[in-house]
Parts: structure tokens; sequence; C-alpha cells
């Protein structure tokens, strides 16, 4: 009875020793397990807050987050506390060599769960009492950190800038003064043809280069949605000194020029403050020599096309030879249709000459009624045509104020056609449309 008792003994001395010995081996790969965990499983401040909302429950700068455990961490823990209790009850009923063996594969197999290491690092656990303060002083993320693939599809990257294009599109959503000239009617189709404007633009800065150059129109007399077209056209004021530009506008107005006359000029010719004003004083100058013009003429002459002022003067020279030794007008002829026609000066040389080769030539117009009728030569030359073979197809062509049914030259250029059927022609628009047909 007692040999039976004392195999049952050992035997089950051998399984206990099994036993111990699985769990041993279980029991090193918790430590490489943990030593895993803390290495992939660093979080911010961000994520500690969004995680572990209750104050005081955190973890300290520089700490890797312990993990929460799993059920199967749950088992081997309740594991270990059920392997120490059968232990100690085995330990009590076994025999002394077998007591010896199983203390020894504890001392030496599971340190860790009998008596902490001193040397084993120790892990903050998420129920201590930490301060939430200490996560404002974590360091910065490194750029060569490695990230998850949830964090990276959450990134938002703005496109990179192109470092050339032949289009300054590609650069409004990366410039504030591109975009406020968009706002204020800026077409950027047109200055982005002329590569130096374009590199002008994306250089300057609104607050400093761009804002002055805008309040001195305004106070100028240029109005908000003028500033788009103005802007476009003399895209260079940019570049040109606020100094320079105030003395521009002085010079003018010390010339018995207006502010309200300035502003038109300005409008019309948007170059006008781009030249110096010794530029200005030459071309005022040759306008009242050449034109033999008295001041106020030539004051008048330029309000009315300041292009004069900033065109070139070739086709004016020319234009005062046509008029003078191939058509035969006389200077004072010539100084009375320019004053009432200013682009007489600027007009198309063959255009000029045509419109008087018919007028005089064909309708038998003479000079002195040219002369006091000079808007015909800013007319279109087929329209006065079509009118004047109507008219003498109805035996009304006459343009001699001395004689009956005078039909004047202005109102035969510049009426609407139904005006001109009606008082000139004495005939309907359907039968003028008619003879239209047969030319």
């Amino acid at each position: 009875m007692s040999q039976f008792k004392g195999s049952q003994i050992i035997t089950k001395n051998e399984e206990d020793t099994a036993t111990l010995r699985k769990m041993a081996l279980l029991a090193q790969q918790i430590p490489r397990w943990l030593n895993s965990i803390k290495l992939s499983s660093s979080i911010t401040a961000t994520q500690l807050r969004k995680c572990f909302p209750r104050a005081g429950k955190t973890l300290l700068p520089g700490f890797f987050a312990q993990p929460q455990l799993s059920s199967d961490d749950c088992f081997l823990r309740s594991g270990f506390k059920t392997y120490r209790t059968s232990s100690v009850w085995n330990s009590s009923q076994s025999t002394n060599s077998s007591g010896q063996e199983i203390n020894c594969a504890q001392n030496t197999l599971l340190p860790s769960v009998n008596e902490p290491s001193q040397k084993s690092q120790k892990i903050p656990s998420f129920d201590s009492e930490l301060s939430l303060e200490g996560l404002d002083d974590l360091p910065p993320l490194s750029p060569l950190q490695p990230i998850s693939e949830e964090e990276a599809i959450q990134i938002i990257a703005d496109p990179p800038l192109p470092p050339s294009s032949f289009t300054l599109r590609d650069y409004v959503d990366h410039s504030e003064t591109l975009k406020k000239l968009v706002l204020l009617g800026v077409d950027l189709s047109k200055i982005e043809k002329h590569p130096d404007a374009a590199n002008l633009l994306l250089r300057l800065d609104f607050e400093k280069d761009i804002k002055q150059i805008l309040l001195f129109l305004k106070d100028l007399g240029i109005e908000d949605n003028q500033l788009g077209t103005f802007l476009t056209k003399n895209y260079a004021i940019f570049s040109e000194d606020l100094e320079n530009l105030k003395t521009r506008v002085a010079y003018l107005l010390s010339k018995n020029f207006s502010k309200v006359d300035i502003a038109q000029m300005v409008r019309n010719a948007p170059f006008l403050l781009s030249f110096s004003v010794e530029r200005l004083d030459n071309r005022l100058g040759f306008f009242q020599k050449e034109l033999e013009l008295s001041v106020k003429k030539t004051r008048d002459l330029v309000i009315r096309l300041p292009r004069l002022l900033t065109g070139s003067l070739e086709p004016v020279k020319e234009n005062m030879k046509v008029y003078r030794l191939e058509l035969g007008f006389k200077r004072n002829e010539i100084q009375h249709m320019i004053t009432k026609i200013p682009k007489m000066l600027t007009a198309n040389k063959r255009k000029v000459t045509e419109t008087f080769d018919y007028v005089h030539n064909v309708m038998c117009v003479p000079h002195h009624i040219i002369v006091k009728f000079p808007q015909v030569f800013n007319s279109r030359l087929f329209k006065v045509k079509e009118r004047h073979l109507f008219l003498a197809y109805l035996g009304r062509a006459q343009y001699d104020p001395a004689k009956p049914n005078y039909i004047s030259l202005d109102k035969l250029v510049s009426v609407p056609d139904e005006i001109f059927c009606e008082e000139m022609a004495k005939a309907s628009v359907q039968d003028f449309e008619k003879f239209l047909k047969t030319l």
C-alpha cells in the first residue's frame, strides 16, 4: 500500500516537472514579445490623448506605450499565478530532490516572474498617475521615423511648385500677389505672353510693391472696375518708383491739366505715366511747334488723344506730309481738321489716301468742304461708296451747300440707314437693301 502511494507521488511529480518545463519555455518568449511591442508601439502625445482621455493616466516623454493585453496575455498571467500556487503546493508534497529541481527551474527559467531583475527595463503602467502637461514637452517627430499606412493616407501634401512654366496659372495657387491681381480683374493670360512681365509679378510682394501703386492710381481717379484693364496693359508700372510717378503727375498739373483730365488721359493711354518728365515735355513741344497750335489747343489735342504722347512720332510726321504734299491741304486747313478729328494724325496712310481720292475725285467734293467735314476720313470707305451710289442712282447725289437738295458729308457717313433713307434718299430701307444686292 505504501509502495502504491509512493509510485503515485513519483508519477505526479514527473507530471508536475513536465508541466513546469512547458511553462518555462513559454515564459522565455514573453520578454521577446514585450520588447517587440515596445519598439513598434511608439505613439505621439495626440494619440495618447485620443486613446486615454483621463487626466493623470498617461506616460512621460520618451516612453513607449504598453499595449493592452489580449485574452491570451490574460491567460498567461493567470497561468503564472496558477503555476506559482501549484509549485508551492507541490513543493510541500514532494521529496527533497524534487523540490530542489522545481526551485532550480523557477530560479533559472523565470526570473522575471519570481523576482524582478534590476537590469531589466521597467515599462510604465497605464494605471500609473502621470501629468498631462508632460506631453507638451514631447520632441517633434523625426521625418525619417516610419509611419503606418493609415497615417500616410491621411497626409495631405500640396502640389510642388513647378520650376518653370508657360502659364501663370500654375503659380496662382502659390502666389498671394497673383490671387489678388486676379480679383482686381487683371488678365494674366495676356501678361504671361511677356516672360519678363510674368517673372516680375512673381517676384513682387503685394503689400510692399503693389498696394502703394494701387492707392496712388485710386487717388488719381482710376475707378476700381478700371484697375484690371489698366494693369493688364501697363503691368510695368509696378517697376516704377512711386516718387517718379508723383513727379510726372505734378508736371502735368503745372501745365494746367486738371486732375480729371489727367485721369482721363491715363485711362485712355495707360503707359502715359511710364514716360519721364523730359519726354512728356518734348512731346508737347513737338505738337505745338509742328502743328503751330496754341498752348490751349495743344492741351486739348492731347487730352482727346493722349496716345500722341506715348506712341511713335513717325506716323504723325508721315501723315503731315501726306495731307500737305499729296492731298494738297494748306497748313491752316490741316490744323482745323486735326483739332476736330485728332485720329487723323495717326490714321493709316493708305486709308486716308483712298478715302480722299474717292470723295474728291469721284464724288467731286472740293477741299474746302472736306475741311469742314473731316469726319469722312474717320469712316469706312465702303459705307461712303454704298450710300453715294444709291444717291446717284436716285439722282440726289448733290454735295454743294449752295445748291438745292444739299447732302451733308457729316450726315452721309454718321447717321443710321433708317434716317439716311428717310431724310436724304427719300426711299425705304427695303429699296436700299435691294439696291445693295445689285452691287
